[in-house]
């Protein structure tokens, strides 16, 4: 496809930054466009899997404890989320369920949570809500040291740039320059990739076996590095 008829589909304001980034050279600027579209798909699906690893992993923990429909319940009146600083978590989930309405199961309500949800159960009043045993899910974590404490707050912080490439995403912008700067640069992918194996390795979970034939984020990162 010739540049001209590319940009008119695509855009000129989205496609200055690919432009000024390969220093005008329109072919390159088309190329990175694809790659950095490539790339978003394959970082898609791994944070894809590593969300429902995650959201799984804190059902299974929070039902071992309190139930099988321990959401739910965690929201009834007097439960341990109908408190005022975890009311938006019981608004959130309160809502979801009765979106599914008589279709509601509790795999369906998980389901319906998004990752920001379970982010939140990290946040300080969620996770003394639930009891302060979440981070149980991360049998391989670190023990703490002077210099860094791997509490809750810690992994609150760090799934935090999780959502935010994840949202970045959603929202189709591109993944693949230095912060607000038409320079390519793959460390904020690779960052946080690697922060996802981390916490598979944290879970657990074999991350080599559970993405294999998915994972080529490193093979994509060092095609665009090469532009």
């Amino acid at each position: 496809m010739r540049f001209e008829d590319f940009k008119n589909i695509m855009s000129e304001p989205r496609l200055n930054r690919y432009l000024l980034s390969v220093g005008g050279n329109t072919r390159k600027a088309m190329t990175l466009y694809r790659k950095n579209l490539r790339l978003s798909q394959e970082m898609f699906t791994v944070e894809s899997c590593f969300e429902v690893a995650l959201r799984n992993a804190i059902d299974k923990h929070y039902t071992d404890i309190y139930g099988a429909e321990w959401l739910k319940d965690f929201c009834l009146t007097g439960g341990r989320f109908d408190t005022q600083q975890t009311r938006n978590t019981k608004n959130i989930i309160t809502n979801a369920k009765n979106k599914l309405n008589s279709n509601y199961t509790h795999p369906k309500l998980v389901a319906a949570l998004d990752f920001g949800l379970w982010r939140y159960l990290f946040s300080q009043p969620q996770f003394r809500a639930g009891g302060q045993n979440l981070l149980q899910i991360f049998p391989s974590k670190p023990n703490s040291t002077p210099a860094i404490q791997y509490n809750h707050t810690y992994i609150f912080n760090e799934l935090a740039n999780i959502n935010d490439l994840r949202n970045r995403i959603a929202h189709h912008e591109p993944i693949c320059f230095l912060p607000n700067n038409p320079v390519i640069n793959t460390n904020y992918v690779r960052q946080n990739y690697n922060l996802i194996l981390q916490y598979f390795r944290w879970m657990n979970i074999n991350e080599a076996e559970l993405l294999y034939g998915l994972d080529h984020i490193t093979e994509v990162c060092n095609e665009i590095d090469r532009i």
